[in-house]
Parts: structure tokens; sequence; C-alpha cells
């Protein structure tokens, strides 16, 4: 809350105090800047009007500064004033702090106030807390409101929101304001009849006005014109952002006249506008096909939104295809912009050593089931904690959103900036984007450090057949029926280092794998078209489903989903299943993984149940 020790509560002002505290030369010597400069020199003279011991004059001006420091928020008729400034429990002033006798000296300092600004904010003061209301004091609010001037510095000084608040007023007086709703919005009209270039946005801003508030319906086809004519100078000037804002305007405004025509016409401008851009971008100082290719994309969106009837006439088809055309080039071209950051190494030669002893010199059963467990397993959990601590630290993350591309230049993934919620009430897609490049970094270390080491010395040290992993693959209880011998070729191809044959097996049998439990466990996993043809949901779909974690666990089923099916991630379902990896993606810390984990999945299945079963021998045994 406010603490205010500046002043007696109990002292009492009147208009005296208010006509001989100074507050016409306080503005006078004040650079007209908006509220926030009435507040602050307000202020300061208080201050040295307490200093100076003139208590009544202080408190005046104290009230003064209190109704200029509010800020202004027009679009809430409940709450129209907020603290311009919170911090560490404490806030600037609001409404609720100002007592009876404080409303009952401005209501009486109204009539005699002659600076616009501070009559209407005043005026609005009175009318929101006074009890019972009287209109005179929304009038004089209106009426001071509709005197600030519609130019650009004073549009950017808190104009605009006091433009807002007195039309906001208009509408709850209704028939009570009388014609100010009609001669506002001439006066509105007229201004933005008078704009030219150099008064920037200024037309679009007083357009919005219009539009907002329901004004200008009879002017539709001429203030589009207006518009038009504003974006096509911005244009000619290479000014090509100005010119899309007024361009969409305009495109709107004919619309509201009934004018389709005329209305497609300026959303091709738009998009012609951002191929402009593209161009432009290409063709600078610091030319960027990352930031061309962003734009071209915008254009095909724009070109998107023409209505079907008028695309022929535009030819919007053959110009999306070619603009789709220039997006790929600029998207291929934008890879060798990517630089490298390059952060401190890791220094994993003990993980290595430790990795090669943990299978060295051992028979084959012991080796490989260290093998099958030489990476710690995932915790999802303590994934997404760390994910969670670096994003509330990273300032990067909150202020930049980021985009992803594929290896032929694509956009494949973007993630919007955080900003300052918490994470918790953040949308979660920037915590899963965060959890995935932790898993990617998990994986380079395992796969470096640990697997790779221990599978050369398994290579060196045992010598197994295809047969072999067949035979595993046909004892292992996670492996469909049916399945055994491509599962088994598949661990036995990547135990060969052949990558290529493993990945393009064991990627569509891991989904069959994930498909078969689920329906195992009763779990639909098929979808009904509406030519009514049932067919199977892939294996993202699959790893949506809420029973795919009760069924393979948290940590698993987070494994195969950051592996297999997220275009954040390696996504190998879908990169293999596409035909989009090369010959240069296979070996891959990913496809190395992909394959390790098959083999976990495999034999420790495999291991658990026959050491059950040999337990169970023995009881068995022993009961005899």
């Amino acid at each position: 809350m406010m603490e205010n020790e500046r002043y007696p509560l109990e002292l009492a002002v009147s208009v005296d105090d208010f006509t001989n505290c100074g507050w016409k030369d306080v503005l006078d010597q004040t650079l007209r800047e908006g509220y926030s400069a009435m507040w602050q020199a307000f202020s300061t003279a208080a201050r040295k009007a307490a200093e100076g011991n003139c208590p009544s004059h202080a408190k005046a001006l104290w009230l003064l500064a209190d109704a200029c420091s509010m800020m202004l928020s027009p679009n809430s008729a409940n709450e129209p004033f907020k603290p311009s400034i919170v911090m560490d429990g404490r806030r600037s002033a609001i409404p609720e702090d100002l007592s009876e006798s404080d409303i009952g000296f401005y209501a009486e300092i109204v009539d005699v106030i002659e600076d616009t600004w501070l009559k209407a904010r005043v005026a609005d003061l009175v009318w929101l807390k006074q009890c019972p209301r009287q209109v005179k004091f929304a009038l004089a609010a209106i009426d001071a409101y509709r005197l600030i001037p519609l130019d650009t510095e004073m549009w950017v000084r808190g104009g605009r929101e006091c433009w807002e608040r007195a039309l906001g007023l208009v509408r709850m007086l209704k028939a009570g304001a009388g014609s100010r709703l009609a001669e506002m919005e001439s006066t509105i009209l007229a201004a933005f009849n008078s704009v030219t270039k150099a008064c920037g946005f200024l037309g679009l801003w007083l357009a919005n006005l219009l539009d907002s508030n329901g004004l200008g319906r009879a002017h539709s086809f001429d203030i589009g014109r207006k518009l038009n004519a504003l974006a096509i100078e911005f244009d000619g000037d290479g000014d090509f952002y100005r010119s899309r804002e007024f361009f969409d305007a305009a495109s709107q405004w004919f619309s509201r006249s009934g004018d389709t025509i005329k209305s497609t016409e300026m959303t091709v401008a738009v998009a012609e506008g951002w191929v402009k851009e593209a161009i432009a971008r290409v063709s600078s100082d610091q030319p960027s096909h990352m930031v061309a290719a962003n734009f071209y994309e915008k254009a095909i969106q724009i070109y998107r939104r023409i209505p079907r009837s008028l695309r022929e006439k535009h030819q919007v088809d053959e110009r999306v295809a070619e603009l789709h055309r220039f997006m790929n080039e600029s998207g291929a071209k934008s890879l060798d912009e990517l630089s490298l950051v390059k952060t401190p190494g890791v220094d994993i030669s003990e993980l290595l050593e430790h990795s090669r002893q943990s299978v060295a010199g051992k028979a084959f059963e012991d080796a490989f089931f260290a093998f099958a467990n030489i990476s710690q397993v995932v915790q999802v959990a303590r994934i997404r904690s760390g994910a969670e601590k670096i994003l509330e630290r990273s300032l990067l993350r909150r202020l930049a959103s980021s985009t992803h591309l594929s290896r032929d230049g694509r956009v494949i993934a973007k993630q919007p900036a955080i900003g300052f919620e918490s994470i918790e009430a953040s949308d979660n897609g920037a915590l899963w984007a965060q959890m995935l490049q932790d898993y990617q970094i998990h994986l380079e270390i395992e796969v470096h450090g640990s697997i790779c080491p221990a599978h050369d010395v398994l290579l060196q040290e045992h010598q197994l057949r295809e047969a072999d992993f067949i035979h595993l693959a046909s004892q292992s209880p996670i492996v469909p029926i049916g399945r055994e011998c491509i599962f088994g070729k598949a661990l036995y191809a990547g135990y060969e280092r052949d990558f290529i044959v493993s990945m393009h097996l064991l990627a569509p049998q891991i989904e069959h794998m994930v498909r078969f439990h689920l329906k195992g466990a009763g779990v639909k996993t098929t979808n009904l078209d509406i030519e009514g043809i049932e067919n199977e949901n892939g294996l993202s779909t699959l790893m949506g489903l809420p029973e795919t974690e009760s069924i393979f666990g948290e940590d698993l089923a987070f494994e195969i989903k950051a592996l297999f099916c997220d275009a954040l991630g390696p996504n190998l379902r879908n990169e293999l299943a596409h035909g989009l990896m090369n010959d240069n993606a296979f070996p891959s810390v990913s496809t190395v993984y992909a394959w390790w984990l098959g083999v976990r999945l495999v034999f420790n299945t495999f291991w658990n149940r026959s050491r059950v079963t040999n337990i169970s021998e023995v009881e068995e045994n022993n009961v005899q």
C-alpha cells in the first residue's frame, strides 16, 4: 500500500490554498510531456512548500501530484486509474487512497483550473469517487480531454488514453452526453484528413481510434482511400513496415465499406510489402537470408487470407508457389549464416575409462549386462527441474523467441519468448523445449563418454552373430510376437555399426512395440475418419495418450517421445519415415543412442524375466 507521511491527514485545504500554492508557475516551468512530467513537477514543488513551512500549500500540491501520478487505463470502466509504480510491496497513488475531503477539494477547484490536462484528470477523479455522482464532472472531464490536440507528440505523451477515456465516458453517459459523440467524431475525422506522411503513424492511430469506438462507419471508403494514399507514399520511401501497416488498415476499412475488390488489392499490397522487405534485407549492407526467409513466409501467410473467389484474378496460387521457392532458397542459404557457439569443454576422460573397464575382461552375459546399463537411466523429473532453473535464470529466453531449422533450412519449430510470468504460469512449451535441449546434451555425454567406448571393447572381445540378437529378441517380453527377427536384425546391424540399416529397421518397430503394448492394455490406438475408415495412429499420437506413461513409465515415455517424435529433438521416426536423413546423418549421437536404447529395452526385459524364471525353478526344487 502507499504510505503517507507527507502532511497531517486531518489538514484541510481549500480553493484559496490551491490558488495561492503556485500551481500555475509549476506547470509554466514544466516541459509538457504528459501526466508523468506534471507528477514530478508537482511533487518537487510540494516538497519545497513543506520545507518552507507552508503545509496547506504542500498538501494542495501533493494532491495535484497524486492525481497526475495515476496511470490511465481507459479500457476499464471500473478501474480506469492504476498505480504507475509498484515495487517491494509499495506503490504510487490510486483513487482509493483519496479521502472524502480530498475528493471535496478536487470538486471545489475543477471550475477554476485553466490547464486542460489537469482539469480533465481532477474532474475525472471527482466523477469516479464522489458519492452521489454528479454528471457535470463527467462532462467537464470529457470537454477537457477532447481539447487535447490530436497530433503525434501529444498522442504519445498520453493523448491517446485521454481521448479513449473521453469516448468511454460519453458512451457511459449515453444521451446525457448530448451531441459530444458526434462532435468528437468530426474532430477525429478532421485531424485524420489533415494527416500527412510527416505525421508518421498518426493517421493509423486515428483510424484505429475511430474503429475501436465504432465511429467513422459512414466514411469507411474515404478513410480506406486516405490510408492507401499514405501507404503508397511510405512504400515509395522504402518504409515497408509503415506501408504494410497502412495497407492492412486500408484493407479493413475498404472491407467495411463493402468494397471487397479494393480490400483484396490492399491485402496483396501487404503481402508484396513483405516480399520487398525480404529482397531489401538480402541486398543490404548486412544481408540475412534467415530474415528474408521469414519475410517470405509472412507474405505467403498474407496471400492465403485472400478469398478463393478472388485468387485467380491476382494469380495467388502461382505467386505463393514462387514465394515458396524463394523461401526455400533463402532457408538453405541461411544455414551458412549460423555461427557455432562454443562453451568450455567437459573432461570425460574418467567416464571413458570407467565405461571401458565396466565391460572389459568379462564373460559375455556380464559384459553385455554392463553395456546395456552403461548409461544412467534418464530421470525426467530431474531434467524438468533443471530446465525450470535454467528458464528462471535466463533473461535471454524470457525476452527472445527462437526458430529451429532443419538440415535443409526449413523452419520446423518456433518457440515464443517466455515473458516474465512464472514458469508454472506460462505456456509449458518453453519448458518442454528446454528439457529437450538438456536431454540432447545428456545424449552427447553418454554416447561419447559411455556407449561408444564400451561398444568398442565389446566388439574387440565378443564375436556376436545376427542369430544371437534374434534369439535375444525372441526371449524378450517387450518384443511383439512376430517381430523378433526384425528387432534382432536391427540390433545386430547397430552392433556392427551399420546404423543406416539399424535405424530404418528399428524406428518403425519401436512404434509398433508401443502400439502393441497399448492395445494389450485395452487402449484404443486407432481413429475413424469421416468416411468410416479406421486408421492406426502414429507414434506421436500414441505417445500423447495418458495411458502411455502408466504402461511404459514416465522416464521411458519421455525418452521415446524426445528421441522419435518431436521436431525440437532428433525426431527420428518422422525423419526416417519421410526419407529426410541422408548418408551423412549416420552415425550420429541420436542414432547411436536410439540403437543402444533398443538394446537396453530388449536385453533388460529378457534378463529380468530369465532371473524370475531361475528363481522360480530354485524355489520349486527347494520345495521338492
